[in-house]
């Protein structure tokens, strides 16, 4: 057999090798923002803060008047958050071996990075006022569902922190609040847009700033204090309101008017968010 007819052998079964029909790769979809799933909260004032079992920053118990808005009826799923970073848009959270349930609430993502996904879902971050309003309504109740203490079958808390991790969102609807928000008490602490000012219910009609702030910790040293409340130092630098409770907090820290505090730059595995928005006109009466 020459070399020419040997070589047409080799392409033919070269040929017959490959499949009869290209199978061309389809190219992955983009990821596109989930369809917003917010509950309204109307306009109107109500009862920020508490004066009988509260910590000293929630003092004193006012009253204060807010425009509608709409808030995320979850948390922020780890799932949801994915596609803002498939997207191209987020920064990846960081999650502990095992915490691979795409439905459990997203956690340890800073400031930054939730406001990141809230704009890229449609959204913004609720203040301090709108949060706390979302999960109490307008009848002074202590927790979400009411005034009576936290059940297992109504929220997410009490675990070991180096076992325990966030269930997935919206699986405790006897924990529903007013509006219908779920998980407003426990699961995972939620980032505000606010700034933490120690001070701030004593001046109700004034936003807290961080000058506000920085100043309420310069005063607070001057009085020799280590901490205003709970076990965290007082700070030197401007941080954000959180509020809820976590999955490894204990109940009566979850009562709807508890603040707590940390840098917005941090990315806590036990801190995650939810989204608000203005746009009321398109929500059911």
């Amino acid at each position: 057999m020459t070399r020419t007819a040997i070589a047409s052998l080799a392409l033919v079964t070269t040929l017959v090798a490959l499949p009869l029909f290209a199978h061309p790769r389809r190219p992955r979809p983009p990821a596109v923002p989930p369809p917003p799933d917010r509950v309204l909260v109307p306009a109107g004032p109500f009862t920020m803060g508490n004066d009988a079992d509260g910590e000293p920053d929630e003092r004193p118990q006012h009253t204060r008047t807010l425009a509608a808005f709409r808030i995320d009826r979850t948390e922020v799923s780890r799932g949801d958050y994915f596609l803002c970073v498939r997207a191209g848009r987020c920064r990846d959270a960081w999650a502990r071996p095992g915490w691979t349930d795409p439905r459990g609430a997203v956690t340890s993502v800073s400031v930054a990075e939730a406001t990141t996904y809230c704009r890229w879902a449609g959204g913004r971050l609720p203040t301090e006022a709108e949060w706390e309003k979302a999960a109490r309504g307008t009848d002074g109740r202590r927790f979400p569902w009411g005034n009576e203490a936290p059940t297992l079958e109504r929220a997410v808390y009490g675990q070991r922190m180096n076992i325990g991790q966030p269930e997935p969102v919206g699986t405790h609807p006897t924990g529903a609040s007013p509006y219908g928000a779920l998980d407003m008490a426990g699961n995972v602490w939620e980032w505000t847009s606010t700034v933490y000012d120690p001070y701030a219910y004593r001046r109700p009609t004034t936003e807290a700033t961080c000058e506000s702030a920085l100043a309420a910790f310069r005063d607070l040293n001057h009085l020799g204090l280590y901490a205003f409340t709970g076990a965290m130092g007082i700070p030197n630098r401007c941080q954000n309101v959180l509020r809820g409770g976590a999955w490894n907090y204990w109940p009566s820290g979850l009562r709807s008017t508890n603040r707590v505090h940390h840098e917005p730059t941090g990315r806590y595995p036990v801190s995650g968010f939810r989204c608000a928005d203005d746009r009321v006109e398109t929500s059911a009466p």
